[in-house]
């Protein structure tokens, strides 16, 4: 398989009820469109009550609706995009999916894997089959499940059953500095990973993941990366809870390093930066925002920048 050069960017997150499919999602997507993309990742949650729960939710308020995701396919594609269905599990306690874990003794008494994965399942194939039938050009079977990441054998069974229903590319969205962790990537058809790295450790990550990417054979690509406009979030761009105070040009300047760092890396596939909301802050009140979204700051114009010359 071959891939272009991503340049996207990731739109929805998390899905709330009654938003998708609206004027202010249309036109938080056509602006988006403007930064010279070629991709966009729709982001939506499915919701378990805790990290040890067995039971996931989804096409219900407060999530989006079947109908509002293929809404929002049928708008990016209109625009001329392409499409990364990109379903992701949360829990409503607030716990990150991370810690979604259970007892590898399959004689627990304790909730077990094996009942997750069968929900689990029941859920990505859901979207896998809207992802067939709306013509998505890729498929993101799971985000950042650390402690989920070595059930190696329950996550290829996940895949070749997606394989059965969705016939288009497929990734797995690893976190940073789990690359290497990952022990299945052979099932997927392209490596993606959160790549939040802090804006010191670019120089020192970026030949490892040059290593890495030879050693698995797969196109690369960060299925997420951004910075909040805040101050001190360059060290720590992850942490969305960061109180920093605005900072317009912190956020450029992670941009900046990022970009410079990852130029000339010939075995690197692109960008689905995170993140774009479906209803926008008022462009004069950019200087305001503090939040991942890019729109009417300095760091949008980097992008467009970096964007329209690949």
């Amino acid at each position: 398989m071959s891939f272009e050069y991503i340049k996207g960017m990731t739109w929805g997150w998390v899905g709330h009820a009654d938003t998708w499919d609206t004027p202010e999602a249309e036109h938080s997507m056509r602006e988006m469109a403007k930064l010279g993309i070629n991709w966009t990742a729709i982001a939506f949650q499915g919701l378990q009550s805790h990290p040890h729960a067995t039971t996931i939710r989804f096409n219900e308020p407060p999530m989006v609706s079947d109908a509002e995701v293929v809404a929002a396919i049928a708008r990016a594609h209109a625009l001329g995009l392409k499409v990364c269905l990109k379903p992701v599990v949360n829990c409503t306690d607030g716990t990150w999916r991370a810690h979604i874990d259970f007892p590898d003794d399959a004689q627990s008494p304790d909730p077990s894997w094996s009942v997750w994965f069968a929900n689990y399942t029941e859920f990505i194939l859901h979207y896998a089959r809207m992802a067939e039938e709306t013509g998505c050009e890729m498929f993101c079977v799971g985000c950042e499940m650390v402690a989920a990441d070595r059930r190696a054998d329950e996550w290829r069974s996940l895949i070749k059953q997606v394989r059965e229903v969705y016939h288009g590319p497929i990734t797995y969205n690893c976190n940073h500095h789990q690359e290497e962790k990952v022990t299945w990537w052979d099932a997927v058809d392209l490596v993606s990973t959160s790549a939040y790295y802090p804006e010191t450790e670019w120089t020192e990550r970026v030949p490892v993941l040059r290593a890495f990417a030879e050693s698995v054979g797969k196109p690369v690509f960060f299925m997420e990366v951004g910075c909040p406009s805040r101050n001190g979030s360059a060290m720590q761009p992850y942490d969305w809870t960061h109180p920093g105070e605005v900072d317009l040009e912190e956020q450029a300047r992670f941009y900046r390093t990022m970009f410079d760092a990852m130029a000339n890396e010939s075995w690197f596939y692109g960008f689905m930066l995170w993140d774009w909301p479906a209803r926008l802050y008022a462009r004069e009140e950019a200087d305001q925002n503090r939040d991942y979204c890019m729109y009417g700051k300095p760091a949008e114009d980097i992008i467009r920048s970096f964007y329209n010359t690949r």
